[in-house]
């Protein structure tokens, strides 16, 4: 099912070619428009279509009002839907972003965002994974099988003065959170889903929706959650608990914090949730949840913020090797803001200058499924570094250009080897200590690829 290794036209096709836009001249324009952008990732679309006739094509299509973003992205939803009812292990990560166009001021209809005085439009979505392997440290290794769902729209303030009562009959943002699960059903017999979500989507539904639907869930918590029958709260039960062993976690760059190993301490227990009030009355209790918690040990000198969360799961945590892959498939979470970097900073999905949000709204449809694109050929790069995927899609004219620019690589032109000369030609240095390039490099050197290999065909032709 995976399209990511396709050349961009044939990928296109697949991606786009079964959306239903009442016109099927406006499909094969989409198409065409998805193709270019596909080839040219990360600029805007003046970039991506230097011919003019195209070009005006774009802007037309993106100012059709009846074209919409969930008409661009469905046929994709439907492809990745049905990928995940194939046999094997799902994670359903999930995460909202923002995407900034403050200083854009002549684009109309966006909504406030960041601390309210930005003007920009609200992402959220539900990117799939197939677990592929495990490492020794009990870290998923996976392949993106692509957008399980995903919305977009202009955030709206909330009304002045409203109530807690008033707020809970509106429709609200937190409501999208595991909305995708009860449009796409139960998982079939052995599929599994895992539903992962950070502290924005602790709440009561969520869970609810995944008990209801027979997906499993790991959510950090945000809060001391009352337990049912009265018998106190979450971080007083955590406290009983023995703690069950130690592991690491990768703990990224931030706040003016160095990258580091954590040592962290696990501890779980078995708990009922108890249900909150909701307009009709109070809901029933959520059984048989497994909270655990992660504190970091030996914090090292000078961390401000040792790491500590509580997650809060519907899978088994009786050993602690089954307890370690719970902490190991939350730190999967991180792959879903490296598919916002790859949006934009790879797809450059900020850069637009369209005037009006409909038309932002259309373009980010298509922007987002070109970024799965990207991140999954990043991941490859990880998940099967060894296998020459790679190659087939970059073409000969390209592996003959970083050839000559680099010499043949030890192994070929295998899938990491591939992103590494790329990344190369954005100014990554390779060095063994390097480890693997970023956004910045990658899209940069395929930025130089791509104008190499056209002034190649330019000479050759001319």
């Amino acid at each position: 099912m995976s399209t990511t290794l396709l050349l961009p036209a044939q990928w296109a096709q697949t991606e786009f070619g079964f959306a239903q836009l009442g016109d099927q001249r406006r499909t094969q324009r989409l198409v065409r428009i998805a193709e270019k952008l596909a080839a040219n990732p990360g600029g805007t679309l003046p970039q991506a279509m230097p011919d003019w006739a195209e070009l005006k094509g774009a802007y037309r299509f993106f100012g059709q009002r009846h074209v919409s973003f969930e008409q661009i992205g469905r046929p994709h939803w439907e492809r990745t839907l049905a990928a995940c009812r194939q046999p094997g292990e799902y994670l359903i990560i999930e995460d909202s972003t923002e995407l900034d166009y403050t200083l854009h001021a002549a684009t109309e209809d966006l909504g406030p965002i960041g601390d309210g005085r930005g003007r920009g439009l609200r992402l959220h979505s539900a990117l799939a994974v197939r677990v592929e392997a495990w490492t020794l440290e009990q870290r998923p290794e996976g392949i993106v099988v692509g957008l399980f769902r995903q919305h977009c729209c202009s955030p709206r303030r909330a009304p002045a003065g409203e109530t807690r009562k008033e707020r809970l009959k509106r429709p609200r943002k937190s409501q999208r959170w595991a909305h995708a699960l009860k449009e796409a059903g139960r998982p079939p017999e052995g599929s599994q889903w895992i539903f992962i979500a950070d502290r924005e989507s602790d709440f009561y539904e969520p869970m609810q929706t995944c008990k209801q639907h027979g997906v499993d869930f790991i959510i950090r918590a945000c809060q001391d959650r009352r337990l049912a029958a009265e018998a106190g709260h979450l971080r007083e039960a955590l406290a009983k608990a023995a703690a069950m062993g130690q592991t690491t976690v990768e703990v990224r760059a931030r706040g003016g914090q160095p990258a580091r190993t954590a040592i962290v301490e696990i501890r779980s227990v078995s708990v009922d949730l108890d249900g909150p009030w909701r307009p009709g009355g109070w809901q029933p209790p959520i059984e048989g949840v497994n909270a655990v918690e992660v504190r970091e040990v030996d914090v090292p000198e000078g961390v401000k913020a040792p790491l500590h969360w509580i997650l809060l799961t519907s899978l088994a945590c009786t050993t602690l090797a089954q307890v370690r892959r719970v902490v190991g498939r939350y730190c999967a979470r991180w792959w879903i803001e490296e598919y916002h970097k790859a949006l934009k900073s790879g797809a450059g999905v900020e850069d637009s200058q369209l005037e009006r949000a409909h038309r932002l709204e259309s373009l980010i449809a298509v922007l987002s499924i070109v970024a799965v694109r990207l991140l999954n050929a990043k991941m490859l790069a990880r998940t099967r570094p060894e296998e020459m995927e790679a190659a087939k899609s970059f073409g000969t004219q390209a592996l003959a250009v970083l050839e000559k620019r680099f010499g043949k690589p030890k192994g070929g032109w295998t899938n990491r080897n591939v992103l590494i000369a790329t990344a190369r030609l954005g100014g990554f240095l390779a060095r063994k200590h390097d480890g693997m390039p970023g956004w910045q490099t990658i899209w940069r050197g395929w930025q130089r690829l791509r104008w190499m290999c056209e002034g190649l065909a330019i000479l050759k032709y001319t």
